[in-house]
């Protein structure tokens, strides 16, 4: 027991002291909001300039009705020497247009046909004077039917934009032509703003998509703590192994205190780590938010229950255990720390399955792909922890994904405390499955 204190001890100091951890602590809820929020703002950002889109009408009373559509509410500037009053009582609007989104103009046919017009867009496109035009088929009242030409396809933020508002611009025309007022037309057409309230044993809760950002925080935390101490733990190993120092430290204790110890050290550095994260957490959630919302920053932080503190930290120190035991042996059976990498990357996809199939998990919580999922050990430390911050399930269910959590712990360390010992005192070859299956084998 003394000498497990001591190598637990030992890994727990060298690892608070070292560089790394002053580094990540400092990094890791900067690095973590960075991969949250900023995917999302630089895929919204329009790099460029307004996108340029012309609009062939072959209905020929459209166009106006449209760029209406397309331009309202955002900030709308007159193009020089282009102004007209909409006919058919729209708006008036320029007739060509910017708003900072989109620069709209008509496609003109100048008795030119419809395939010629078509050439002819086509060809601007090409020369990057469009970006894409838009044409209105002549039964686009009736059938709804229009087709969009663009060089970039991938910017769906815009082109789904242009369709909503083509969509919008074409009911309004159709409640036109049946005789509803215009003003009684822009109330039916106002938009739905929709408030979002949670409901649990807590009562009713206002969530402006807090929970969500909360699961995938809590599993992209997990995933990147898992991930970045399980390769601190394969690189110890394999040094150990490769200066022989594990020869001498197996003369003076067995290979299971060594291992334990280890594995546990290095666990309470990681949860050192977790603690002052969470206490940075609940420092901005109690006087960062409302800093920013008294600066006009619309920000809600979700309302989680005492009890998620403690599921975060047995299923942090589930998959903590699982993960790292998986690396320790992966460790003990190569060579090299470049050959334990690549040995490393089945765990990894392992773990980074966990991180996509907890999209499915948020969407419906309390499925039965969502509770299987939750039951699985290598994936429950986080579909268990998204399950809980979305829709708790019952306790009995949390109860035994743990238990089956400890339990492939207990498996996977009396796995891999028969061949830790034999591993790692074999050099100059990667051990082969059937040599493992036997050290397993063997009493």
């Amino acid at each position: 027991m003394n000498k497990l204190l001591a190598v637990i001890k030992r890994e727990f100091t060298q690892g608070v002291r070292s560089r790394m951890f002053v580094v990540s602590t400092a990094l890791g809820p900067v690095v973590l909001i960075m991969l949250l929020v900023v995917p999302g703002l630089l895929f919204r950002i329009k790099a460029g300039g307004p996108m340029r889109v012309a609009v062939v009408d072959q209905t020929g009373r459209m166009y106006d009705r449209v760029r209406d559509s397309i331009l309202r509410s955002d900030g709308v500037v007159e193009m020089p020497g282009m102004a007209e009053v909409a006919p058919g009582g729209a708006r008036q609007m320029p007739r060509g247009a910017t708003q900072g989104r989109y620069e709209i103009e008509q496609g003109s046919h100048d008795g030119q046909s419809f395939e010629q017009v078509k050439r002819s867009l086509s060809e601007r496109v090409r020369k990057n004077e469009l970006d894409a035009y838009l044409v209105l088929m002549p039964d686009i009242l009736e059938s709804g039917g229009a087709e969009y030409y663009g060089r970039n396809l991938g910017d769906l933020i815009s082109v789904g934009r242009l369709r909503d508002r083509v969509s919008r611009a074409v009911i309004e025309q159709r409640m036109l032509d049946a005789q509803i007022d215009q003003r009684r037309i822009d109330e039916l057409s106002k938009d739905v703003h929709l408030n979002t309230i949670k409901v649990s044993d807590r009562g009713e809760e206002k969530d402006s998509g807090g929970s969500f950002m909360l699961a995938m925080g809590v599993g992209l935390f997990i995933y990147i703590a898992i991930l970045m101490y399980g390769q601190v733990i394969l690189s110890a190993v394999v040094e150990e192994k490769t200066t022989r120092i594990v020869e001498v430290l197996f003369s003076s204790m067995r290979a299971f205190p060594l291992m334990a110890g280890k594995l546990i050290g290095i666990s309470l550095v990681a949860l050192t780590q977790f603690i002052i994260w969470a206490v940075l957490f609940f420092i901005f959630a109690l006087y960062g938010v409302g800093a920013l919302a008294a600066s006009g920053v619309n920000i809600t932080m979700p309302q989680v229950a005492p009890s998620f503190a403690v599921y975060a930290l047995l299923f942090f120190l589930l998959g903590f255990y699982i993960y790292s035991t998986l690396y320790a042996l992966v460790g003990s059976l190569v060579t090299s720390e470049k050959e334990g990498s690549q040995l490393a990357f089945p765990v990894i996809m392992l773990l980074m399955s966990g991180i996509y199939l907890a999209f499915p998990v948020i969407r419906s919580p309390n499925s039965a792909f969502a509770f299987w999922v939750s039951m699985v050990p290598f994936f429950s430390p986080i579909a268990m922890l998204v399950r809980i911050v979305t829709e708790t399930p019952p306790f009995w269910q949390i109860a035994l994904s743990l238990l089956i959590g400890i339990g492939t712990v207990v498996l996977l360390t009396w796995i891999a405390a028969r061949i830790y010992r034999i591993g790692m005192l074999m050099h100059g070859k990667r051990a082969s499955i059937p040599e493992i299956l036997r050290w397993v084998r063997q009493t």
